[in-house]
């Protein structure tokens, strides 16, 4: 099929009314309007899945759901002898701007498969405000009955990345708000004892810099000095999150919050080996650290790792001198999560 890049979920809108007020904005990402219109200007420039790499990956784009403009972009690196782990990856932008199709993605999830050596599918989940939470949890549980669907009674256009997967060693993960999604996946699945992805086996969750809040402030929250460009900054967090969560939630929603009811809450839920990827200058670095501490606590295997002097999509952005350095041992401790 045709590459996807020109991205059906973006639908950049001009107002011809200046008297249409704006009511929510980050300034040169995303305005909403009073009347309901979303302005996404094209922060990022996407890219189509045969854009050069030059790191030994074959790059398709999939269509999961038509009807949904839900689509996906597929990694497989080249002249394996085995099998590969698989993982399903959502991406960034606080659920509400972003693409499976930005080229800052499509670079990362290249060099990560190459290096790392595993099969990956980056999901193209509906965004907020016009599909607020759940819309992108359950984009990303159908993605993956699709992927069974294909994996054991799909049919031959899907044998190119498929045959290359080791499903029995399947990882969720994502960073920032695809970090999120990543882990209300994981748990939703978990509810049906993994009856919903059978004979899939989830073996591992990956989270970068995981977008979660509250309303009561982290001391990394209240006082890390964030630069002018930041990826996220704590009133873009704000904005993000009320135009995500459910029309009269707060941000101590289970969604935004994981930790709002408690440790007893995550002592119930099945979860699989969780790693965590904090840095040291994000905004995130206190809430994600705490939420280790609690999975720790509530009996969960998780590997934490933070990266000393970067920020928030450093990964993507390569927004300090010291992001290269970093992105190489993100890479490495990715490939040793996935292929344990």
């Amino acid at each position: 099929m045709a590459a996807i890049f020109a991205d059906p979920r973006l639908n950049l809108q001009v107002s011809a009314n200046n008297n249409h007020a704006c009511i929510e904005e980050i300034e040169g990402l995303i305005r909403v309007y009073r009347d309901g219109r979303v302005e996404r200007p094209p922060a990022i420039p996407n890219v189509p899945s045969t854009a050069t790499l030059n790191v030994g990956v074959t790059v398709k784009d999939v269509y999961i759901d038509k009807n949904a403009n839900l689509w996906a972009r597929i990694y497989v690196p080249s002249c394996s002898a085995s099998k590969l782990p698989f993982l399903v990856y959502f991406h960034g932008g606080g659920f509400c701007i972003g693409s499976a199709a930005w080229s800052c993605y499509h670079e990362f999830l290249a060099n990560l498969a190459s290096k790392a050596g595993c099969v990956i599918m980056s999901v193209n989940y509906r965004l907020s405000p016009e599909n607020r939470l759940p819309a992108a949890y359950e984009d990303g549980v159908n993605s993956l009955i699709w992927v069974k669907q294909h994996a054991f009674n799909g049919s031959g256009e899907q044998k190119w990345w498929t045959n290359q997967c080791n499903f029995s060693s399947l990882f969720l993960g994502g960073d920032s708000a695809g970090a999120n999604i990543a882990y209300n996946v994981a748990t939703r699945v978990a509810i049906s004892d993994n009856t919903v992805i059978k004979p899939l086996c989830l073996k591992g969750i990956v989270l970068i810099q995981p977008f979660f809040g509250g309303e009561a402030r982290t001391l990394s929250e209240k006082h890390s000095a964030q630069p002018a460009n930041s990826a996220l900054t704590l009133s873009a967090s704000d904005t993000y999150w009320r135009l995500s969560l459910p029309l009269g939630a707060n941000r101590d929603h289970q969604w935004c919050n994981p930790l709002s009811n408690g440790i007893a809450k995550l002592q119930e839920q099945r979860l699989p080996p969780v790693m965590v990827c904090v840095s040291e200058t994000d905004i995130l670095k206190d809430r994600n650290l705490e939420f280790c501490k609690a999975l720790a606590s509530a009996g969960k295997k998780v590997e934490t790792v933070v990266y000393k002097g970067v920020g928030h999509a450093f990964q993507i952005l390569h927004n300090s001198q010291f992001s290269q350095t970093r992105i190489q041992e993100m890479m490495s401790h990715l490939k040793a999560f996935v292929n344990r």
